[in-house]
């Protein structure tokens, strides 16, 4: 995607910080006979604006469910339920442990890393998978650009133990926006859309947004820059088992979308799922979008605003472009980003959970 398509984009990544909202985070699978050892089938953390956390769970096999903070018992109930729980101690990330009267447990956050200069930082992991395990948080996170990061910030993500930060961007975002990192952590770039020739012209109707942003989905696939950065990333975070490893681009909505819904596929989470975490980039993203939408005429509004959202039939040309290229997406990651059995068994063995 060149300079004028993604002119929109560069403008909401300014606007970041001002975004507050926070989706859920959460996980589910439609899978009734799987043999997890994790009886969890749902399992979410919600921040609230006023401290607070809201937990749900479902379990089966269980009659017992127990979570603690801070190693104390904060909420306890069936193998069904909700609580609130208010007044715990400020931290950079507020963890909770789901302990099932059987079976193993689980230990989940709110999915929003909240930081001043960024509005799209989250943990990629969370998810239930079609098997019944669940991919562990604290070891990926996707994230819009972080050219805006406080000193406050970067000290937070030190704490996180982000020791990789992968740049999804294009030379000239990287130039004018250039990356802020954690100290002690490597910084890669892996741009998405190196040489490519495509997305020269700024649309001029919905239609032709829409059209440039399921080509550039595509783009992503199939294109030898997409294939060696997707690669790259792969590549950092089985490399990397001491992690955090952090992937992004400008909105933390595109190039960063298909990176996540690549690892999520590639773990065997359901595509409902994965389609969920991708379109909740709406979500944390709204605030800025509304305030780059509220300051165009109406008619130039309606030409970025299919630039500014992500949405299913966007993501859903990355998968047509795998089955059309590759014909399955196994074939994709072994043949487009070089992950054969072995490395996908040893990926899912570290990264998931039951």
């Amino acid at each position: 995607m060149k300079k004028a398509l993604l002119a929109a984009t560069v403008v909401a990544s300014a606007l970041a910080a001002s975004l507050v909202a926070a989706p859920l985070a959460s996980a589910s699978g439609r899978d009734r006979h799987d043999r997890s050892a994790v009886p969890f089938t749902e399992a979410t953390v919600t921040a609230g604006t006023d401290g607070s956390f809201t937990l749900r769970w479902k379990a089966r096999g269980t009659d017992r469910v127990e979570i603690k903070a801070n190693g104390k018992v904060v909420a306890k109930g069936g193998s069904q339920g909700s609580a609130v729980v208010k007044g715990l101690p400020a931290a950079d990330r507020q963890w909770f442990d789901f302990k099932p009267g059987r079976g193993q447990g689980l230990r989940l956050a709110d999915r929003l890393i909240k930081l001043d200069g960024t509005a799209n930082f989250r943990d990629a992991g969370g998810y239930r998978t079609s098997t019944g395990q669940w991919v562990r948080m604290g070891e990926i996170y996707r994230s819009d650009a972080l050219d805006k990061l406080t000193e406050n910030d970067l000290a937070k993500l030190q704490r996180l133990r982000v020791r990789t930060v992968f740049d999804l961007r294009m030379e000239d975002e990287r130039t004018k926006a250039a990356d802020k990192v954690p100290a002690g952590a490597a910084y890669v770039v892996a741009d998405v859309f190196a040489g490519s020739g495509s997305f020269q012209t700024m649309p001029r109707t919905p239609d032709e947004a829409v059209k440039a942003m399921v080509d550039a989905e595509r783009a992503m696939v199939s294109g030898a820059g997409g294939k060696k950065a997707y690669s790259q990333v792969f590549e950092g975070i089985e490399r990397d088992r001491a992690r955090s490893v952090l992937f992004h681009c400008t909105a933390g909505k595109d190039r960063t979308g298909w990176a996540g819904a690549t690892l999520l596929t590639a773990l065997g989470v359901p595509r409902e799922t994965v389609e969920a975490d991708y379109l909740a980039s709406n979500d944390y993203r709204k605030a800025a979008n509304d305030a780059i939408l509220s300051h165009l005429p109406a008619q130039q509004a309606a030409v970025y605003k299919p630039l500014l959202d992500v949405r299913p039939e966007y993501l859903n040309a990355g998968y047509d472009e795998v089955e059309a290229k590759y014909g399955s997406f196994d074939r994709y990651l072994k043949d487009g980003l070089g992950i054969d059995a072995r490395e996908l068994k040893e990926l899912k063995k570290d990264l998931l959970v039951g």
